[in-house]
């Protein structure tokens, strides 16, 4: 669980910016200077993907191509250590931010760009729960504020588990039981025809 001063923290702007221009600095030193045109962190209430008590670390590469994603896809091949590294340093000193993304500049006219997205801690292979399914769901305001007062409030720790502990929750229910008994008869019915 998350610990109460980590869901609460707001880096403060001039910590924020710090932490934005050693990323830089280290990403350009590894991965050759002007490589990485910006990073940003962007917290809690910065984008509505962003959960409380999180942060994410947004790498703004320079465009070195025509194609987008062959223009991800090449730096992430290329420079992997340099991204590995940047990994376990903020797992370290900035446990905070939960996720780092890898994108360009949006485009003029440009809705979306393409985003590689991925956990700022190094995968543990021997972690629980290796055999959960990812699910993506599109959730409305209302979902999303039930999810994060979860999370605030403490019950769950990010906005996965809460979807995790919701379910749960319904698995509980008597009607659910005889819905799976309904789901059984007419599964049953089926094979008659």
């Amino acid at each position: 669980m998350i610990s109460r001063e980590i869901k609460e923290l707001i880096v403060d702007q001039e910590e924020k910016e710090r932490l934005e221009r050693g990323a830089e600095e280290e990403l350009n030193r590894r991965c050759g200077d002007r490589t990485v045109q910006k990073v940003e962190v962007l917290q809690y209430g910065d984008e509505p993907a962003i959960e409380p008590g999180q942060a994410v670390l947004r790498v703004i590469l320079t465009p070195a191509g025509e194609d987008p994603d062959t223009t991800l896809h090449a730096f992430e091949k290329a420079h992997s250590e340099a991204i590995e590294e940047l990994r376990k340093t903020i797992a370290r000193t900035m446990p905070f931010v939960g996720r780092v993304e890898l994108t360009l500049p949006a485009q003029p006219g440009e809705r979306k760009h393409p985003v590689i997205s991925m956990s700022a801690d190094p995968p543990d292979r021997t972690a629980p729960g290796r055999n959960l399914t990812p699910v993506m769901a599109r959730l409305d305001p209302g979902d999303l504020e039930v999810l994060d007062a979860l999370i605030t409030a403490g019950i769950v720790p990010n906005r996965a588990e809460g979807v995790r502990w919701a379910l749960a929750r319904i698995r509980e229910r008597p009607a659910y039981t005889q819905l799976r008994e309904h789901i059984g008869k007419i599964d049953e019915l089926k094979a008659q025809l």
